[in-house]
């Protein structure tokens, strides 16, 4: 039976993808590095110093270690969120939705915990969350389950008991490798992706959820 539920955080609850892509922008900019939109569909979803070291290794930069990039990039962001960042439609509804059905409620992001503490109260929904974890506290990130699988256990929630909200295709792998019923929101120009039919299940927006799709995931695939 179905008593958990885990989000994504970045495009999933808050409206944070083109803010990242600007901060990363912003600082390789300054190597004279200038990514296009297809680049950032590559990281989408790693952890920020995974995607650092991707294009450090295509790129070859010798200006800046790999470690201080990162940190600027952090920096960036938690700036660019806590000014503009946006809840995505239905944030409310659905953590309201979850916690009236008295489901456990975690999130388990690709960001570092500092960033995640901080979305969290820019969003005041951090009363809602039983358990927050960052993939920073693992040996590898998504599309690794382990961020999922350690999100779970800090619940006391067996995998196979869990519902995953996700946004990317590599946090989608991340929970199926996990065991765990998949929810999707792609953003609109990717819901066309042949990939996202790894899911259970594919909204247009969290507000779409209700009872019946719980039934349809514990009867279905």
């Amino acid at each position: 039976m179905l008593n958990t539920v885990i989000f994504d955080m970045d495009g999933l609850l808050i409206d944070s993808e083109p803010l990242w892509g600007e901060a990363m922008g912003e600082v390789f900019a300054q190597m004279g590095i200038h990514l296009t939109p297809e680049h950032y569909q590559h990281t989408t979803g790693l952890r920020t110093s995974e995607v650092v070291d991707y294009w450090y290794h295509h790129f070859k930069w010798q200006d800046k270690a790999p470690g201080l990039v990162t940190g600027e990039i952090i920096e960036k962001v938690t700036e660019k969120i806590l000014g503009r960042g946006a809840a995505m439609d239905g944030l409310d509804y659905i953590l309201g939705f979850f916690s009236a059905h008295d489901f456990k409620i975690g999130l388990a992001s690709s960001s570092p915990m500092g960033l995640i503490r901080s979305v969290l109260e820019h969003l005041h929904i951090r009363r809602y969350f039983q358990a927050v974890y960052s993939a920073e506290f693992e040996t590898h990130g998504k599309p690794h389950p382990a961020v999922y699988l350690a999100c779970a256990e800090e619940l006391n929630s067996y995998p196979m008991e869990c519902i995953v909200f996700e946004d990317s295709i590599t946090g989608l792998i991340a929970a199926k490798a996990a065991r765990m019923k998949t929810v999707v929101v792609p953003e609109a120009h990717r819901r066309g992706d042949p990939r996202y039919v790894l899911a259970d299940m594919q909204l247009n927006s969290l507000s779409e959820f209700n009872e019946n799709s719980i039934k349809l995931l514990e009867g279905g695939k």
